[in-house]
């Protein structure tokens, strides 16, 4: 059986249409032969309306995946990823992964041998039918190209549906032309319609150009549902709950992604006198306000309780994730323990891995934050607050001590020299810790800071900010050096980034302190053999003539006033450069930010 190479441009450009015409404008494409009618589609269309829809090559599928994940985290629009049928579908799974629990919208296509020719030993072939699983909103197995009325219908609906299963709650796209975001987009999620195509692959050319270039390229509205609001007798029942009470607020990642949305929660916590810690991609940092606190994980660490003369919050208001630090979801845990009511604010589902939520409100933070501000509500008890800020700020100094020693001098270093309006992207294990110690408010810096959190995962770190740098410009990425080792292939992505129109500088400051420092703040921790050979594992490689291999420029620093010069350098220069500062593997710097039992 032959394909039709006229049917198959007739079909996919009804798809791709209609994937533009809701909003989506970047496409990644993995080569490879089998989706060869996806990646040609796209690019003609590409070609004839670049104001419409960009693509982007990356030659490693799970490089790909995670440039795409980092895109849409920071355009709150979904991103399309491309591949052939095979491995290359498998390479696209830790970014899949971890776009599910970040709750980011990413479209997979995957190209598939026909039904035909499944499970008889064809080559590069086999079984993609839902191979996601339960990590995608959505799959859908498309059929074979076809012309007629009813199946080009179908091709434009099944690309409707994806982007509406991506995009539950909509992203305005007047909201993010017109404002630089504080954190990313988490109301998304990943979808997945697997493409079979026999061949001849390559669809008609011709038949592409006649039909893209009549397209009118009138955009419709991103798919939305009613607003989540709370009525003002539920507002006024919570208002009533945290009356007189001392409450704490948990501002984790997916708190407030616009100025709009942080200055309304920070509106209603001033109200309400509550006590905030915010992890760094909470989107509050950026805001010098007292209430705000960026230094708790510093003051819980004595002695592993509370602090003498501190008492526990007796209500606890969580907006998003849970934050990074372990000491604050552990203080959460023994709160509750001793009688604290947890309030969840989310509007999907509770992610309470502690199993305490005492009331579950079914809303966004800025929702909720705005129906008590509507309300009454009296503030908490101003001693107790007035203690914790006095603690606060002692952590805060102490904290500033600390960093002369190591590693926190340079990242103190970095957030006073990092331009307002750009991006920060934490790679995970000790790179986002430190930045929890040290980021603090900076006034009229406005920075949006990013990581991949929802697994925890060091995979993909670079191409990830790379794929944010796409949208945000410049950009800094902050990561340890197995992280970097991890995703070394993204530096081929310089080819790509100089192509851009935007003139991104994308700065990736390494940590390099030749292996896993992390696992010496574990319980592992061991001058046993086994603990170097399993966990610390000593790398050897030079940063720097690898960088250099991909046309990335280099440079190793040694102290803080060196960085500074190289990392005002970097942000001038287009592309990627790599700023390399070498930290000791074991010792004081490690044990200076011990957690108990750090995940």
């Amino acid at each position: 059986m032959k394909a039709n190479p006229q049917a198959t441009a007739r079909f996919l450009t009804a798809f791709i249409d209609e994937l533009v015409r809701w909003g989506i404008r970047d496409v990644v494409i993995s080569p490879g032969s089998r989706s060869t009618p996806l990646a040609v589609t796209a690019y003609e269309w590409s070609i004839r309306h670049p104001e419409a829809l960009s693509i982007h090559v990356d030659v490693d599928e799970r490089s790909a995946g995670f440039m795409a994940l980092g895109m849409a985290k920071a355009s709150g629009r979904p991103t399309v990823l491309v591949c052939t049928s095979g491995t290359a579908v498998a390479n696209y799974y830790p970014a899949v992964m971890e776009a599910n629990v970040s709750r980011v919208p990413l479209i997979v296509l995957t190209g598939d041998r026909p039904g035909r020719l499944q499970n008889l030993g064809a080559p590069q072939t086999c079984d993609q039918l839902g191979v996601f699983g339960s990590h995608v909103a959505t799959f859908r197995q498309m059929p074979l190209p076809a012309d007629d009325a009813d199946t080009l219908l179908f091709a434009a609906q099944a690309a409707r549906e994806l982007v509406s299963a991506s995009l539950p709650f909509g992203e305005p796209a007047s909201v993010g032309a017109v404002q630089y975001p504080l954190a990313g987009a988490c109301l998304g999620a990943p979808v997945h319609a697997n493409f079979p195509f026999e061949e001849p692959l390559l669809p008609d050319r011709r038949l592409l150009d006649e039909i893209i270039d009549k397209q009118s390229l009138k955009p419709v509205a991103p798919y939305m549902v009613g607003e989540m609001t709370l009525s003002s007798a539920q507002a006024e029942e919570i208002a009533a709950l945290l009356a007189q009470k001392r409450v704490l607020v948990l501002a984790g990642e997916g708190t407030a992604r616009y100025v709009h949305e942080a200055e309304q929660v920070l509106a209603w916590t001033r109200q309400v006198g509550a006590l905030v810690f915010a992890d760094p991609l909470s989107g509050l940092r950026a805001f010098d306000e007292p209430q705000v606190a960026v230094s708790y994980d510093a003051v819980l660490q004595a002695r592993g309780g509370i602090p003498d003369g501190l008492l526990y919050p007796q209500v606890i208001v969580r907006f998003g994730r849970y934050p990074i630090s372990k000491r604050a979801t552990q203080f959460v845990a023994r709160a509750c323990a001793a009688g604290a009511v947890e309030v969840v604010v989310d509007p999907l589902e509770t992610r309470d891995f502690l199993s305490s939520t005492g009331l579950f409100v079914r809303t966004t933070p800025v929702n909720f934050a705005a129906a008590l501000l509507a309300t009454s509500t009296s503030q908490s008890a101003g001693d107790w607050l007035a203690a914790w800020t006095a603690a606060l700020e002692r952590a805060s100094r102490e904290s500033v001590e600390m960093a002369d020693a190591g590693e926190g001098a340079f990242i103190r270093k970095l957030l006073n020299s990092i331009p307002h309006k750009s991006c920060l992207f934490a790679g995970n294990s000790m790179s986002v810790r430190l930045l929890d110690l040290f980021y603090v408010a900076r006034q009229n810096k406005q920075l949006c800071v990013l990581g991949n959190r929802g697994l925890n995962g060091i995979d993909g770190t670079l191409s990830s900010a790379i794929g944010a740098a796409k949208s945000l410009g410049t950009t800094t990425v902050l990561l340890g050096d197995l992280a970097l080792l991890h995703d070394i292939n993204a530096f081929a992505l310089q080819r790509e980034v100089l192509k851009w129109d935007n003139h991104a500088s994308i700065v990736v400051v390494l940590l390099n302190n030749s292996g896993g420092a992390i696992f010496d703040m574990l319980p592992q921790s061991s001058e046993d053999a086994y603990f170097e050979r399993l966990f610390l594992t000593p790398q050897t490689l030079d940063f720097q003539q690898a960088a250099a291999g991909f046309g990335v420029s280099t440079c190793e620093v040694s102290t803080p006033e060196e960085f500074d010069r190289a990392y005002q350098q970097a942000l001038h220069t287009p592309g990627i450069s790599l700023i390399e500062i070498k930290t000791a593997l074991r010792g004081v710097q490690s044990r200076m930010y011990r957690q108990p039992h750090l995940e």
